[in-house]
């Protein structure tokens, strides 16, 4: 059975190099070991804003407006 790991971490300077703390709780919860050998796989964490997704959202009405209609069909259809 292959344990695996995901966690979001920060790089750290390291000398020349750049390390990876892996977070107490997920060492303790896969039973990592010092000078353990371990396989890394890195992806940068990218943020994805809603604006990204779906774009910039251009009503023609004001949003009080929309509410407002949003509303009046709800109490016709209760």
């Amino acid at each position: 059975m292959v344990n695996m790991i995901e966690c979001k971490t920060k790089l750290k300077k390291w000398g020349n190099s750049l390390g990876v703390v892996i977070p107490k709780e997920e060492i303790r919860k896969s039973g990592l070991r010092p000078h353990q050998t371990v396989r890394v796989l890195v992806s940068p964490a990218k943020t994805t804003k809603v604006k990204d997704i779906f774009g910039k959202l251009k009503a023609k009405k004001p949003t009080k407006q929309i509410m407002r209609e949003i509303d009046e069909e709800l109490d016709i259809e209760f």
